[in-house]
């Protein structure tokens, strides 16, 4: 008797995990927009020290796997940044239209990978900067999705 429910319950039990393994990638996708903000957002750093850049590249998840050789964090508020896709349209540096760059400069801090550094110690050099910017934006509404450049 409890084998035979068993054997009913079965296929059940096996559709039901596999409804679960096609839908469960797809809440964990992170939108081009959020990923924007997380590797390039942080908008009120405590301190930006020589190894700030070792430590957020880490805790951004851009060493996870290779090591990211370059990237802008950007220390404005959100909505400033936001604000940057209904700014001067510029052509992006792979040719598309939807890039637009910042009226004013921006705190930022590029990091980049110390030649010889490779995965699994990523060692970024950190340097402190206030540039314009450049963002491509897309959606509705406007909202960053890659960092272009700074200027």
């Amino acid at each position: 008797m409890a084998q035979e429910k068993f054997l009913v319950l079965l296929p059940l039990v096996v559709l039901a995990l596999l409804g679960l393994a096609c839908v469960q990638p797809s809440l964990a996708r992170e939108s081009k927009a959020m990923k924007f903000q997380r590797q390039h957002m942080d908008s009120h750093p405590a301190v930006v020290s020589a190894s700030y850049c070792n430590l957020m590249m880490k805790r951004r998840n851009m060493t996870d796997g290779w090591c990211k050789p370059v990237n802008t964090f950007v220390h404005e508020p959100l909505a400033d940044v936001q604000a940057v896709c209904s700014q001067k349209d510029v052509l992006c540096k792979n040719g598309q239209s939807n890039c637009h760059q910042s009226r004013s400069q921006m705190n930022i801090t590029d990091c980049r990978l110390k030649n010889g550094s490779k995965f699994p110690k990523c060692v970024y050099t950190t340097t402190q900067k206030k540039q314009y910017i450049v963002v491509a934006c897309e959606g509705n509404p406007h909202v960053p999705v890659h960092f272009d450049a700074c200027l």
